[in-house]
């Protein structure tokens, strides 16, 4: 097995002893605490972070041309102090599950979106994006007792994957990393067991993806979360942590599934709605997501046929 060059493992590893120190630091916190204080690190990353404050504003105009330069400006500030927060607010572990139910407001309607679509017996396949909390979504739905799990890559750092498990599995959210052996039977038992299988798809990674509209211009969604619904009959849920004022509150909506005469096309139809769906959810609170992703970093093959939706044919794995 190849390692990588000393310089890149010296700087992973101080990468999590800072990590570890920052946890160690705000995990006996007060939540207001570590809230004021992620509020105060965004701040600081905003102003020392230049090339991740570039990327930010280089997203943001893409997304919202039609705004003007400072309020492109001040979203991205409000990006950072909201991402600083929500942060801190996760490492805070020692009162997070204590005012969990009071921190994470979850309405009778949206909780009775996922109990129905649980009872049908298939399991649900929820997919969400990076908005507002995604790490406190999960939190608080496997607090109540539903059976959870969420599909993620694994990091650069085998310490720092095996931090994030830990927290999740201390909140009652088992992890399947998509590098693992048996990641797909993992993923079609788990919805076989009628359990939810938690994704989130609105990042351009390197997994087989299909370009699809988000803000007015195609970019590489992964198709995982179709693909699953589609061969298993699973429920589609969309759901989303979104903070309002001290607290979050939960919102869940079911995407029915299309007709499945061609499940290519079905599964390209389901892509769209689904990342539709999250980009409504980023416009409710444009601040709430992380525009330092590259979220249109690949480009479609200009010689591909487009689809009936409008978008363009899927993109290869890569």
């Amino acid at each position: 097995m190849e390692h990588p060059p000393l310089a890149k493992r010296l700087k992973r590893f101080l990468r999590y002893l800072l990590v570890r120190a920052a946890l160690a630091l705000v995990h006996p916190m007060p939540l207001g605490m570590a809230r004021w204080l992620g509020v105060r690190f965004g701040t600081l990353a905003f102003l020392v972070a230049g090339r991740e404050r570039r990327k930010a504003l280089a997203s943001l105009t893409r997304a919202f041309p039609e705004k003007s330069e400072a309020e492109r400006l001040a979203l991205a500030r409000a990006c950072f102090r909201h991402l600083g927060a929500a942060m801190f607010e996760v490492g805070c572990t020692a009162a997070l599950d204590r005012e969990l139910p009071r921190l994470v407001a979850w309405p009778q309607e949206d909780r009775r979106v996922l109990e129905a679509a649980l009872a049908r017996g298939k399991g649900v396949v929820f997919v969400s994006g990076h908005v507002g909390n995604w790490e406190l979504l999960a939190r608080r739905v496997a607090f109540e007792g539903f059976p959870c799990q969420s599909i993620a890559k694994e990091t650069s750092d085998p310490r720092l994957t095996a931090l994030v498990e830990r927290f999740r599995a201390r909140g009652r959210v088992r992890s399947i990393w998509r590098g693992q052996d048996g990641a797909a039977r993992h993923m079609l038992r788990a919805l076989k067991s009628g359990e939810i299988l938690g994704l989130l798809i609105d990042q351009d990674t390197k997994v087989q993806s299909f370009f699809v509209p988000f803000f007015g211009e195609l970019a590489a969604t992964p198709r995982a979360a179709a693909d699953l619904a589609i061969r298993t009959g699973a429920a589609v849920v969309v759901g989303f942590c979104q903070r309002e004022g001290a607290g979050y509150r939960l919102s869940m909506e079911e995407v029915p599934l299309p007709p499945e005469e061609d499940r290519e096309a079905a599964a390209l139809a389901l892509t769209a709605t689904l990342s539709q769906r999250i980009e409504a959810a980023i416009r409710r609170a444009p601040e709430q997501w992380v525009w330092m992703h590259q979220r249109w970093k690949s480009r479609p093959d200009p010689q591909a046929t487009t689809l009936s939706t409008g978008a363009a044919a899927p993109a290869p794995a890569r």
